[in-house]
């Protein structure tokens, strides 16, 4: 899928691998030529002319801050660059270094103190110790600050900020994002985010197939309807509904609808009459869940969402005994918390932090490594949901989701989310892009619903919110390279 290849993710160390093999066939200086050309341009673009410090490294990080020096004093700025190190004199860095012809200051408070504007070219995503001591205090000083690759102190593959880092108003990165260009704390640190083609081979691209995305529209293909569409053919989402908490299951309910599910049944035993004055279009039923297991058109299930711990025990396993397509949430993951392999048979888990920790203790610092871990000893999807939610496959397929806003930490969104996901799986969806285009969906009707929506708000807006992912697909390249995420939003 061309169009999700070029939303790829790699780590620094993969990225270290790519460059090394495009350098057979591409001098790396034409490269950091590109990238230090893309940096002046991005800068050019959003500041007005002013007083620029660059602080250099003494690597490639560093050779893309000489380039970007010698194009902004080409343009008429005042530039002067700050060596934290001198490069390797046989490096291409060095090169660019001898190419800039402008003045040279000492790495100093001082001289941050004067710039206007602070270009941090010293280390880059693949940082491998804290900053601190003299180079904090310098970084510290400066007022405004355009980030090359990453802003230093940033660990590229986890988004874990190592000792000091500073805030950029911009960061420019090049060929593909790392992880910590969409994962927080990282995020909060980069300011407006550009990725620019700097001219990298697409045969070294096709060598090196990546294994995370940023999840956006054309990473997944959603249902289309036909002529002959009718409620079975687009899918019937039965949810197990307890007689606790009626609510979570309604809000599910809502979400698999306004997702587009062709038919939604609650599987309510007993407490059936509680639910019969719901959504006029929603199926109740009393009958026995071993009764129900009986229609073979009931594919998929969701067990969880205002569930009691004895309703889940008393439902996932028949569930999973029937071989059903299973997304467990809420109860389902307090019902099996610290034994997950409790949950080994369902397709999909959609845990929040504080849930993800009780079945499978704290995430390590490593948020992808983590999530990836559960999908593997699960055999399932695991959606771990947050300021940027992950959602891992077994096979290790990662997507990483910025497209939300903070108005959905509101109680019952999460259950909106596991009806959206279980419509797409009943429509046909495979399970991980069925969980990449559900949270999509679930972010995008939150944006949709105004500043402050209530949980259920968010089913309205779901129609609109396909619509906008259909527009969107394939509309990300432009002039060269992909602006998004203005500071501060997720």
């Amino acid at each position: 899928m061309p169009a999700a290849f070029s939303l790829a993710v790699y780590t620094p160390a993969e990225m270290d691998e790519i460059d090394k093999l495009a350098a057979k066939i591409t001098p790396v200086a034409r490269l950091m030529e590109a990238a230090g050309w893309a940096v002046a341009r991005a800068i050019k673009q959003r500041f007005k002319p002013c007083r620029v410090l660059v602080l250099c490294g003494p690597g490639n990080n560093g050779g893309d801050g000489y380039v970007a020096a010698r194009y902004l004093q080409q343009a008429g700025w005042p530039v002067g660059v700050a060596a934290l190190a001198a490069p390797n004199p046989t490096g291409p860095a060095a090169q660019a270094a001898a190419r800039f012809a402008g003045v040279h200051v000492p790495f100093s408070v001082a001289e941050v103190q004067r710039a206007d504007l602070v270009i941090d070219a010293l280390f880059g995503a693949g940082l491998s110790r804290p900053v601190g001591g003299p180079v904090a205090d310098v970084l510290a000083a400066a007022q405004r600050v355009v980030a090359v690759d990453v802003p230093s102190g940033i660990d590229g593959a986890t988004g874990q900020v190592k000792g000091m880092a500073p805030k950029a108003e911009l960061t420019v990165t090049f060929v593909r994002f790392k992880p910590a260009h969409l994962l927080y704390p990282a995020r909060e640190s980069m300011g407006a985010l550009v990725l620019a083609d700097i001219g990298m081979p697409q045969s070294v691209l096709r060598q090196c197939p990546a294994q995370m995305w940023h999840n956006v529209p054309s990473l997944w293909c959603l249902p289309v309807l036909s002529p002959e569409s009718h409620k079975y053919t687009r899918g019937v989402v039965s949810i197990c509904a307890g007689g606790v908490m009626p609510g979570a299951a309604r809000l599910c309910a809502g979400g698999a609808r306004g997702a587009g599910a062709g038919l939604v049944r609650l599987a309510a035993g007993q407490a059936a009459p509680a639910y019969r004055l719901g959504a006029p279009g929603l199926v109740v039923d009393d009958a026995p869940l071993e009764h129900l297991l009986e229609d073979s058109r009931r594919k998929v299930w969701v067990c969880g969402p205002g569930l009691t711990e004895e309703e889940v025990e008393a439902a996932l396993p028949a569930l999973v005994a029937a071989k059903r397509t299973i997304l467990a949430d809420a109860g389902a993951l307090s019902a099996y918390a610290g034994r997950p392999g409790g949950l080994r048979g369902v397709s999909v888990i959609t845990p929040h932090e504080g849930e993800f920790t009780k079945l499978f203790g704290a995430p390590t610092p490593d948020p992808v490594a983590a999530v990836r871990a559960a999908a593997r000893l699960l055999g399932a999807v695991v959606v771990l949901k947050g300021a940027t939610t992950l959602i891992a496959a077994p096979d290790g397929r990662v997507a990483l989701n910025t497209h939300a806003t903070p108005a959905l930490g509101t109680a019952g969104s999460g259950d909106t989310l596991a009806g959206i996901i279980a419509a797409l799986l009943a429509a046909g969806m495979p399970q991980w892009d069925a969980a990449a285009a559900g949270v999509w969906l679930h972010g995008e009707a939150g944006l949709q619903a105004g500043a402050w929506p209530l949980a259920e708000d968010l089913e309205a807006f779901l129609g609109a919110a396909r619509v906008k992912a259909t527009q969107a697909q394939n509309i990300f390249m432009k002039d060269n390279a992909i602006s998004i995420l203005p500071g501060g939003s997720h």
